[in-house]
């Protein structure tokens, strides 16, 4: 950085004239310093320790490659992230009610959580189901609960992010139809469905056909998705779950942008052109507790990004190259101990994802340790968001952190970290490879596996677990789901196969189960099933059927 004067030396000399004696003085308070993923840091950064970064190159300016400082050049000052806060539980009237609130309280984009039968593709009357039904999301059978789901929304005004992965075309495909059904047209919808099979496989484990089969689901999503409808996003590539399930921010990083990359391989191979479907792809990053590591992590995807597709694939679309993602406050890092100080976690977590640069947020509120959060505890969590955006001045100026020595160094660092683990994947031939060996898997486990016992031999600190407890808790409010939900859901469906058209559901099906054995076009298809209320479990079970079923291999 010409900019800056170096003497060469210089921090060393400070190093030995001024640290050691003052350290000699005063012990550092532990014997080792690291960030949360335990890499080291040093005791001071200089522009010695950016000998190797060049302005131009490495950091630009925003809305300019390779975006290390924000893709669009006026970033918050234009427009402010969307705020988009995750609601699902109970029935689809339940989550309605809660979609209207946090829209009148200044929530500006939907976003959907499913419960954990819908997740895996099943209805809410198989017997797997029982006990689960709307327990930590929404339940969506059919066509009717999405209908039910979204009753007075402006699916054309308001952009909806669904977080569902191995059933989410059929999701998808009951989402456009409801819109549909409001004479809506298709082009005119915006949002995310996050439709990420890799993060599955590698993470949150909640998969319906083996890997290569589900791959080919993405890739018709993105064929359709560049086709049908040009303001939605038909993946949003998960580092969330990756992360949530114990890797380091590096490992998050690296995988997350590496199954971008797989993606982008399977859709050109598939014939789908790199300018229409490439910019339509979006991420979700975890923000966790060390805050300059966070907003390191979330420049330095933009800046990988941007470089690999530049270098693979040379876009005519300079919207190719921009990174653009959602991040989410982490959830594994709040306790159940002290609830009360995940308000100050996630207002931290929620202020590095902002400097970070990210496009939409999601606060998590205080009480999801115990429960789905209650309307005041997720009230609070938006009101963080508002706070930043309105109270702190860090909207006010773009990138306000970028040039820092520290920071700087940390996103160089993390870039070194990712082409040592793309080397890696890329020689066993790539992402869908390295999952079927495990290899992922294994990374995340250890590196959980590390932590925990961080914390446990108290080298790290989670303050109220492993110091600063206390001997009794105060209680908290809880939101309780009512085991009517199940019983109501259930006679929702039954009552739907009563009534729907027997003879369109039966063709409906039909027309699936010959798309997915031709290797044919499935939206069509899935789009047909949702009007005529065909169920998510039905067509699950004619994509295994053809497709066959996954059995974890068991690397642990």
């Amino acid at each position: 950085m010409k900019t800056v004067d170096r003497a060469a030396g210089a921090k060393e000399r400070w190093l030995e004239e001024r640290y050691a004696p003052a350290v000699a003085k005063r012990p550092e308070r532990k014997a080792r310093f690291s960030t949360l993923s335990d890499a080291p840091v040093d005791p001071l950064y200089t522009s010695e320790d950016l000998a190797d970064l060049s302005y131009q190159r490495d950091l630009g300016f925003p809305g300019e490659f390779p975006y290390t400082r924000g893709i669009q050049a006026s970033m918050y000052r234009g427009r402010l992230w969307t705020m988009r806060q995750f609601a699902g539980f109970g029935s689809p009237e339940d989550t309605n009610r809660r979609f209207h609130y946090l829209l009148e309280h200044g929530v500006t984009g939907l976003s959907v959580a499913f419960d954990m039968p819908a997740l895996m593709g099943r209805d809410a009357d198989d017997p797997l189901s029982r006990g689960e039904v709307g327990r930590e999301g929404v339940a969506v059978s059919t066509l009717a609960d999405m209908e039910i789901l979204f009753e007075g929304i402006p699916q054309d005004q308001v952009t909806t992010s669904m977080t569902i992965n191995g059933p989410a075309s059929i999701v998808w495909a009951m989402y456009l139809a409801a819109a549909e059904g409001k004479g809506i047209p298709l082009a005119a919808l915006g949002g995310t469905i996050q439709n990420d099979c890799l993060k599955e496989y590698i993470a949150q484990r909640e998969w319906i056909v083996p890997v290569k089969p589900a791959m080919e689901l993405v890739v018709d999503t993105m064929r359709f998705g560049a086709r049908e409808t040009p303001r939605w996003n038909p993946i949003s590539v998960s580092g969330y779950h990756i992360r949530e399930a114990g890797a380091t921010a590096l490992q998050e990083l690296a995988f997350t942008l590496i199954d971008g990359l797989e993606y982008v391989r399977w859709g050109v191979e598939a014939g789908l052109d790199i300018d229409e479907f490439v910019p339509r792809i979006s991420f979700f990053f975890d923000v966790h507790n060390d805050f300059f590591e966070e907003i390191a992590k979330l420049r330095a995807a933009r800046r990988i990004w941007a470089r690999e597709i530049e270098r693979r694939y040379h876009p005519k679309n300079e919207r190719a190259l921009m990174l653009r993602t959602h991040a989410q406050t982490a959830g594994v890092s709040l306790t159940a101990q002290q609830p009360y100080n995940n308000v100050v976690r996630v207002a931290l977590q929620g202020l590095a994802a902002v400097l970070g640069g990210t496009q939409s947020l999601h606060t998590n509120s205080l009480d999801e340790t115990y429960a789905l959060p209650t309307e005041e505890a997720v009230t609070l969590a938006l009101r963080t968001q508002q706070i930043i955006a309105h109270e702190t001045g860090v909207a006010d100026t773009v990138d306000p952190l970028g040039g820092s020595y520290y920071l700087e160094h940390l996103t160089t660092e993390m870039e070194r970290g990712f082409q040592r683990y793309l080397e890696e994947i890329e020689a066993m031939g790539g992402m869908v490879e390295a999952v079927e060996r495990g290899y992922p898997q294994r990374e995340i486990t250890e590196a959980s596996f590390h932590f925990q016992q961080q914390v446990e031999e108290r080298e790290k600190i989670v303050v109220g677990v492993n110091a600063y407890a206390t001997a009794e808790e105060a209680p908290i409010p809880v939101l309780r789901i009512d085991p009517e939900v199940e019983r109501r859901q259930v006679e929702r469906l039954v009552e739907v196969r009563r009534k729907r058209d027997a003879g369109r559901w039966r063709a409906s099906l039909d027309a699936l189960r010959a798309a997915a054995t031709e290797h044919g076009e499935l939206m069509p298809a899935f789009l047909e099933c949702a009007r005529a209320y065909a169920s998510v479990g039905e067509q699950v079970a004619v994509l295994k059927e053809v497709y066959g079923l996954y059995h974890d291999p068991g690397y642990f």
